[in-house]
């Protein structure tokens, strides 16, 4: 409590000024009015709907709404856009808000990204059709089951880390805080859909090492930029292709339908994740040195990433449902090495897309570690 009763303190004397000023006019019966000023404001220039409704690239259009500044230097909650400039001594200072460069979060698609997400949510409760949900064969179901263990165990750590970083990103940056939490409810509801059908299905199986480090990394990557790099673009990029496989990975069409809901979800992360970085290379004081850095970091993050997609509580339930079955394993992971090469392909694409190409650098090998192609 002391504690608590420390950090306020410091407020105090800035509340008391604040409400002493507002009691002593409101004893008088008097009225400010000063909110009715629009000199200073962007006042008349109203927003015009688009054929989608209106959008936030509708508002910014309108001056004095849509220049995001390279550089934040409002540090406190006022919107940008509002008459704040006369309030500036009496505001606080945020101390959380440390991503203040734009170019540390921001991409081109990010108002795009965050349309596409509130038009596209969809409820795991409801709109999956959980009363239709065949019994499977015991090793296909075990292989379900555990497949979507590894899913619930992923799926909130991709929430907790833009989670991390929303509080850290400036008011004058609203259009990424507000995909982000659109980011937050859609790993929410993906870490929720998979919970529901392992308990549906017989049970969640087993967690793994490997999961929990590369889950770590990511956590702990030194900037957001980094995580992002690691989360958005090569780790959800290495899960959006095991759901574009859910036809061949699916055994149930409760399961496709899954499978279906979340690729559309994780699409649109993987595509922030790609642009973001290509964003930050972009506006680089020393591109060459951003890259360079990007690269070192890579080579390290790769192989954390490289360590859970080698765990066999993923290869061996997901080499069992391509090949249909415990008895025909081998013929899954014939398959599998098909997917890792798929996969690995489809990041480099990725990279290439950000102007970072890792085809010189890479250290996920093209062929499956485990030599079947």
């Amino acid at each position: 409590m002391a504690t608590y009763e420390s950090e306020f303190k410091q407020y105090a004397t800035k509340w008391a000024e604040i409400l002493d000023r507002n009691a002593e006019r409101m004893k008088r019966g008097s009225y400010s009015l000063h909110w009715m000023n629009t000199d200073k404001a962007s006042w008349g220039k109203r927003a015009k709907p688009s054929s989608r409704g209106l959008t936030y690239t509708d508002i910014n259009h309108v001056p004095g709404y849509g220049l995001i500044p390279e550089k934040a230097t409002w540090l406190n909650f006022a919107a940008r856009g509002s008459v704040r400039d006369e309030y500036a001594a009496e505001m606080p200072i945020v101390d959380n808000y440390t991503l203040v460069n734009r170019d540390e979060s921001w991409a081109d698609n990010v108002v795009t990204l965050y349309e596409e997400a509130k038009a596209r949510q969809w409820n795991a409760t409801r709109d999956i059709p959980w009363s239709e949900l065949e019994r499977l064969p015991d090793d296909l179901e075990k292989a379900t089951c555990q497949l979507c263990t590894f899913l619930t165990e992923v799926e909130f750590v991709a929430g907790d880390f833009p989670a991390k970083w929303l509080y850290r990103i400036p008011q004058d940056f609203l259009e990424v805080k507000s995909f982000l939490v659109t980011q937050l409810m859609d790993e929410a509801r993906h870490q929720e859909v998979f919970r529901k059908r392992a308990i549906a299905g017989g049970g969640l199986l087993h967690a793994s090492p490997g999961f929990e480090w590369a889950l770590k990394a990511i956590i702990d990557a030194p900037t957001h930029t980094m995580g992002t790099f690691l989360l958005n673009l090569l780790g959800e990029g290495l899960v959006l292709s095991i759901f574009r496989s859910g036809e061949m990975i699916a055994k149930t069409h409760v399961d496709k339908e899954i499978f279906r809901r979340c690729l559309q979800d994780e699409a649109r992360h993987v595509s922030y994740g790609v642009l973001e970085l290509k964003n930050y290379l972009d506006h680089a004081p020393d591109r060459p040195a951003a890259i360079e850095e990007m690269h070192r970091f890579a080579d390290v993050g790769e192989q954390v990433i490289l360590t859970s997609f080698t765990e066999a509580a993923l290869v061996e339930p997901v080499a069992i449902l391509l090949g249909g079955g415990l008895d025909k394993i081998d013929q899954g992971m014939e398959g599998q090495g098909r997917l890792w090469k798929m996969s690995v392909e489809e990041y480099l694409q990725r990279c290439d897309r950000a102007g970072f190409s890792r085809r010189e650098r890479c250290t996920i090998p093209l062929e499956s570690p485990w030599g079947q192609n």
